[in-house]
């Protein structure tokens, strides 16, 4: 059990790290701090998540708490069903986009507030840690009540309620073998007018296509060529519980998911001037500097799904972007939604009747190196010798550490998710970039010798 509680989630390889033995622990404990209200669980396609499912569904039942057993589902559709049944909590048992040997449990109180590391989480662990082994006691008399939960077709209308006159767009779209698969079918049955090119659509816990995460791009060659041999107006591929997804233009070329947030910005804004944005401290400057110029506010903010959501409903923010692919809307309950994403799309390209390359353009001012993932021995020396080398830089800790020139800028942070750190750096120019990031790479290589940059 050592080391599953993570920064914003439960994750682990499965059976080693996490177990049904300590599935059941962890629902006994979240059924105590959700004070034996009802709790929706969903799980996603892999192989593991219905014995987990159900071993923390026990555990929660035997501890007085009562659950509402949604199945399979994707964790939108899980979020969509804690806010819109009242739930008091919600437990989805999914690793999203890693590997099929891992899995994990992603839990929120009510209204889908996610528990993260900062709140809820490490009271949890403690108290998971403390249960004795063997047997769950029971917080009340009685067990609590179990029921099947169906929320499908409010969750698809009511997601398709924000298809506004879609035009006759060609939509190739790549399930994953995950979550976003049947709702993608049902959704696309609603809109005769757009053309759907369907992959992957059947959820499959081994993920045999090409695994679980698309932000890796071998993820996504299946569908640029989908894109091209179907003239598609864009395509987009999602992760193993849909919560993600990244975009393919209509050249079969993937877009730089920070720019898609820029882009989605831009729409919002011409239907609520002056709305306030959430953009991930590892996105180009090109994104803030979008939304300022067309009178939006941006505000920057650290990585995670339940430090975006927290910092969203502090500053009331109409929509959020991460650079791994995660949208989160207001209008969703301020969750992260890649099929919610996708409808964006369709209504962004439906007004601006222009291909999506060309609308992204404008916005490629700058040279990238994307996330490179970097496996080191110790974080701590890197960052220090990082921070003594670029001493003039203007330098914050606002999640890792981000060294800022006006040409020039990187972000290095540890995961909360895999035992790696993640570089970003952006330049003026390529030239530039190419310069700088042998530089940085070398600092880091001269400090831990073991490094070893990791290849997608």
């Amino acid at each position: 059990m050592t080391g599953i509680f993570k920064a914003y989630d439960i994750r682990g390889s499965y059976p080693d790290e996490l177990d049904e033995k300590t599935a059941e622990k962890i629902g006994a404990a979240f059924a105590l701090l959700m004070n034996f209200g009802t709790i929706a669980v969903g799980r996603d396609p892999r192989l593991s998540s219905p014995a987990l499912a159900s071993s923390f569904i026990q555990g929660c039942l035997a501890a007085g708490g009562s659950v509402a057993d949604f199945g399979l589902t994707s964790s939108p559709q899980l979020y969509y069903a804690i806010i819109e049944g009242k739930f008091a909590g919600g437990a989805m048992v999914t690793a999203s986009h890693l590997p099929s040997p891992k899995n994990g449990i992603k839990l929120c109180r009510e209204r889908a507030i996610p528990l993260s590391g900062d709140e809820g989480l490490p009271v949890l662990e403690r108290m998971v840690t403390e249960m004795p082994d063997g047997r769950v006691h029971a917080g009340k008399p009685h067990a609590g009540t179990y029921t099947n939960g169906d929320l499908t077709r409010s969750y698809i209308d009511a997601v398709a309620g924000f298809v506004h006159n879609p035009g006759t767009l060609t939509v190739a779209a790549d399930a994953g073998d995950g979550m976003a698969g049947p709702e993608l079918k049902e959704l696309f049955a609603k809109f005769p007018s757009l053309t759907p090119v369907t992959l992957n659509l059947k959820p499959d816990g081994t993920f045999p296509h090409h695994g679980a995460n698309p932000f890796l791009p071998s993820a996504t060659t299946e569908l640029e060529e989908s894109v091209r041999q179907n003239h598609a107006d864009f395509g987009v591929a999602f992760d193993g519980d849909a919560d993600r997804c990244i975009f393919i233009d209509e050249r079969g070329e993937r877009v730089p998911a920070d720019l898609i947030t820029a882009l989605v910005a831009e729409y919002y804004l011409t239907r609520e001037p002056g709305a306030t944005f959430l953009y991930d401290l590892r996105s180009g400057r090109a994104v803030a500097e979008t939304i300022t110029r067309l009178g939006g506010r941006a505000v920057r903010c650290r990585v995670g799904h339940a430090f975006i959501k927290e910092q969203m409903r502090q500053e009331n923010a109409l929509f959020a972007g991460e650079l791994s692919g995660h949208y989160y809307f207001r209008d969703m309950g301020f969750c992260d939604n890649g099929i919610f994403a996708m409808v964006q799309m369709i209504n962004l390209l439906s007004i601006k009747e222009q291909p999506l390359s060309q609308l992204i353009r404008p916005l490629l001012k700058y040279s990238s190196t994307g996330e490179v993932n970097i496996r080191v021995s110790r974080t701590d020396p890197i960052m220090a010798a990082l921070s003594a080398a670029y001493s003039d830089a203007v330098i914050d800790h606002l999640d890792g550490l981000t060294v800022d020139y006006p040409s020039w800028w990187f972000n290095l942070r540890s995961s909360n998710t895999e035992p790696l750190i993640r570089l970003n750096l952006e330049a003026d120019t390529r030239i530039a970039m190419d310069k700088k990031m042998v530089e940085v790479l070398k600092i880091i290589r001269d400090t831990d010798p073991t490094m070893e940059i990791e290849r997608g």
